[in-house]
């Protein structure tokens, strides 16, 4: 196909008669310009970015929200913000794509918020029908300017004026950007930064750009009030979803791909309760459990197998649950399971008891993972003649962690692994602080074909993981009404299938 074919296949479908462009233009009701309310989460951010701004004086901080992302041709994936938007800003699931944040620096040595998006356009302009990304027609209605500045008590600005605002002062005000929200208009910074007389080296504006990250992910590691009851809402949604789990497993098993099945009933929930799931789910029957990230769910359900469901629902705020259960599927443990998950439980509790402040993030890991290593030692799975603390020695042992080959924990909140961009001294090795929210989540693998592990133990595998919050004076599981005991778990079944919960 020549350009000039694939240009006229693009626009097949466009009317470009000028009877019908004034057609199409007349005849609607005024778009609705009432005012809207303040959302409940503009005076959180609002207080976010006078912290950020704290740290940053004199300096213009750009903070994009991205752009859309192409599933294939003129397919766009679901837009989500990049988190440091959604953290600034308060826009979450509604959010607009390529809109940007800017905190331009004042006289007084703060910063003006500023935040550039594509409005509601006329309904005498070309965009308003033919253009499928952010015209009315295929997307619905849009914010105006001053219904998005009323809602977030943000000045907001058309994105067509941005380009003036990053040229403003070029090379008399430092500027950062975060790159990976948005690769074309860090492009863009970084050519109206090269055009300043001094302008810095590239590596150095890549070092600063490197150092407002880190920053902005080292703000959510403590989580607030109004953050945490984000979060025990996605807790609350991804209980449901579990609930719906439980009374849908028999069906499941009738079906070829039953995890896809399982994966589907918790799907409907995360979308009807929150914005979705806030990962792709894990729903691992069988020997998928021991595939750590098993995210294919192409699988059989079978009865007498074990399902490890690792899910969690995203509230329209973008916090995200993060929790795994395993469950018999036949709402019953064999012994030989029993014996696997209790062991598996033993370890989160050790890890839920090194949850408090002062102690280390790590701290939670070496704590589930001694219990693991003494249950492996204790069963006669080490090599002949390892010792619980020569696995333990972390330089020169390990042999436990065959069967347990991942972390313990990570930070959780609007992104599922939280906080990444931080450095390992103020992440792994960091002291817990009253407000974290975290994992913890152990488990014991053996696959199918590991010779190594008992016959009996070959094909389970088991992962118990809650979501926890850091107290003043020790720790909260906020998952716990979420049932983790193999009685509880049973009697769990019960309850749902007995329609109890129905």
């Amino acid at each position: 196909m020549t350009s000039d074919e694939q240009v006229k296949a693009s626009h097949r479908n466009t009317p470009t008669s000028e009877e019908f462009r004034a057609f199409i233009a007349s005849g609607w009701a005024e778009p609705d310009a009432a005012p809207v309310p303040r959302a409940e989460v503009a005076d959180h951010a609002a207080r976010r970015r006078a912290a950020l701004s704290r740290q940053f004086p004199g300096e213009r901080l750009i903070v994009p929200a991205g752009g859309l992302k192409v599933r294939s041709n003129d397919t766009d994936y679901t837009f989500r913000p990049h988190t440091a938007f959604a953290y600034l800003t308060g826009l979450g699931a509604h959010s607009e794509p390529d809109s940007v944040l800017v905190l331009d620096p004042t006289s007084d040595g703060r910063h003006e918020a500023l935040l550039f998006f594509r409005p509601l356009a006329p309904r005498d302009s070309e965009e308003f029908f033919a253009d499928s990304r952010f015209g009315e027609f295929w997307v619905g209605p849009r914010p105006t300017v001053q219904q998005l500045e009323q809602q977030l008590g943000i000045a907001t600005r058309h994105i067509d004026t941005l380009p003036d605002v990053l040229a403003k002062d070029a090379g008399a005000v430092a500027v950062r950007v975060v790159r990976a929200a948005d690769a074309h208009l860090a492009e863009l910074v970084d050519q109206t930064r090269s055009r300043a007389q001094d302008a810095p080296s590239a590596s150095a504006q890549q070092e600063a750009d490197e150092e407002f990250a880190r920053h902005l992910s080292g703000m959510r590691i403590v989580k607030d009030e109004w953050e945490t009851g984000e979060m025990r809402r996605a807790i609350e949604a991804t209980h449901r979803g579990f609930d719906a789990i439980i009374a849908g497993l028999p069906e499941a098993v009738g079906k070829g791909r039953g995890e896809r099945w399982v994966e589907g009933l918790f799907g409907l929930y995360a979308r009807h309760d929150g914005n979705g799931v806030g990962y792709e789910s894990i729903c691992a029957s069988g020997d998928h459990a021991n595939t750590i990230h098993w995210t294919k769910n192409t699988g059989p359900v079978r009865e007498g197998d074990l399902i490890l469901v690792d899910a969690g629902v995203e509230v329209d705020s973008l916090y995200t649950a993060d929790i795994t259960r395993t469950l018999p599927v036949t709402g019953r443990f064999t012994d030989v399971q029993r014996k696997i998950y209790e062991a598996v439980l033993e370890a989160q509790e050790a890890g839920l008891a090194a949850v408090r402040p002062g102690n280390k993030f790590s701290d939670i890991h070496a704590a589930a993972n001694r219990v693991i290593a003494e249950r492996l030692h204790e069963w006669g799975l080490l090599p002949e003649g390892v010792t619980l603390e020569q696995t333990l020695d972390r330089e020169r042992g390990g042999w436990h962690r065959r069967w347990m080959v991942h972390g313990t924990s990570h930070h959780l909140g609007m992104d599922v692994h939280d906080c990444q961009m931080l450095l390992r001294q103020d992440y792994m090795d960091g002291e817990l602080k009253p407000g974290m929210i975290l994992t913890v989540e152990p488990g014991l693998y053996f696959k199918a074909d590991d010779l190594l592990a008992p016959a009996e133990f070959r094909g389970i595998g088991v992962r118990i993981e809650d979501n926890v919050l850091v107290t003043q004076d020790g720790h909260e599981n906020l998952s716990a009404a979420m049932p983790r005991t193999v009685a509880d778990v049973e009697a769990w079944f019960d309850r749902i299938r007995s329609g109890a919960d129905a």
